[in-house]
């Protein structure tokens, strides 16, 4: 403070050395580096119960550093689980929809197989009709010959049933011969019999297309099944996992918690020795004339002053860090919990929905129409 600013009664004393600027002394001041010690000598009487700035680099940084590291760790491990739990879940969700589609496709596959197959059962059976039909009407006409060469053979020189028939001496026009007859009856029964041979063999082929049919949907539905429950171990495990991660998600916000509170305590605290040294200081300046002196009382109140600054600005550095770490945590908190809703939901669906469904597929037997 200047000395103009101090109320003078008289004009000071002249000085016998000029006025000058008196040089800088360095003090070397101790420092006590205890576990449990004071603020400096200056503070005597006005114990602040906190650390210098080195006093607490050696109790909390430390520890503060290491329990970040050990978040980034975990973080870091975290986030290759999920990568990891990711491509699982990426190549478990592919390989059921692989197989699911491959259900899909192959059932379309046998419904058109079936549908040709049942065009070319109901063109056999219209075939067969048709020479059912040829067959009758030859049977019924040989029927028909044989009762009248039958009858035509008992006639004789008495029968009364006789009479004259003048014009049926002559030949029809419409009538065959004993080889375009035999032609006759043997194109009919040789097509009779190729039909007959075609239904057979028909039936041969629907029997193993139904049985084929049957076996392959039963395969791509157990592989179906397979893939399902693979899928559901695998959102169970990354349920689980997820669960896990969450629990030490929450574990680690409230660590931080206490870390963000602890580090608020820890400034508040610091205010406290901060206002004495300063009003110490301020006070101080306002002694009158040559007692305005750099002594090591000022000195110490300095170097306080100076070291509750710093160890302020690092302890508010370091809060800053640890609630943005807090945020952090806390959207990392909601992605798990939103991933562990979607993986809930997705073996619910899975699960409950999908394999209650399936569990009522038909059986073989069933799918070949014995059932």
């Amino acid at each position: 403070m200047a000395q103009t600013d101090v109320l003078l009664t008289k004009e000071p004393a002249p000085q016998t050395v000029p006025a000058c600027e008196l040089p800088r002394k360095l003090y070397d001041v101790a420092r006590n580096t205890g576990a449990h010690t004071s603020s400096g000598l200056a503070t005597a009487g006005f114990r602040s119960a906190k650390y210098l700035a080195d006093e607490w680099f050696q109790n909390c940084y430390a520890r503060y550093h290491q329990a970040f590291a050990d978040r980034d760790q975990s973080e870091r491990k975290r986030h290759e689980s999920q990568q990891l739990a990711a491509e699982t879940e990426a190549l478990a969700r592919r390989s059921q929809e692989d197989a699911t589609r491959k259900e899909a496709e192959l059932i379309r596959n046998i419904q058109e197989l079936l549908k040709r197959t049942i065009m070319q059962a109901v063109n056999q059976i219209r075939l067969n009709r048709e020479h059912k039909e040829t067959c009758e009407m030859d049977w019924s006409d040989k029927v028909e010959a044989y009762n009248i060469d039958q009858t035509c053979a008992l006639y004789h020189n008495q029968s009364t049933e006789v009479q004259f028939h003048p014009h049926s001496a002559k030949f029809e026009e419409s009538a065959s011969t004993p080889e375009t007859w035999a032609g006759f009856t043997q194109d009919n029964l040789h097509r009779a019999e190729r039909e007959r041979l075609a239904s057979a063999n028909l039936r041969v082929l629907v029997d193993c297309i139904l049985r084929d049919t049957a076996e392959d949907l039963r395969l791509q539905c157990d592989a179906v099944n397979l893939a399902f429950e693979r899928r559901c171990e695998e959102l169970e495990d990354a349920r689980h996992k997820l669960e896990n991660h969450l629990h030490k998600t929450l574990r680690e916000i409230t660590d931080q918690e206490h870390n963000i509170a602890t580090l608020k305590q820890a400034i508040k605290d610091k205010e406290a020795p901060l206002k004495v040294a300063q009003t110490r200081l301020y006070q101080r300046s306002h002694r009158p004339n040559v007692e305005l002196c750099r002594d090591a009382a000022q000195f110490r109140l300095v170097s306080e002053v100076e070291e509750l600054d710093t160890s302020l600005a690092v302890l508010k550095e370091k809060l800053l860090e640890a609630e943005q770490s807090l945020r952090n945590l806390e959207d990392t908190r909601m992605h798990l919990e939103k991933d562990l809703a979607v993986k809930t939901n997705s073996l619910f669906i899975d699960r409950q929905k999908c394999m209650a469904h399936r569990a009522r597929y038909p059986t073989v037997l069933q799918l070949a129409g014995y059932q």
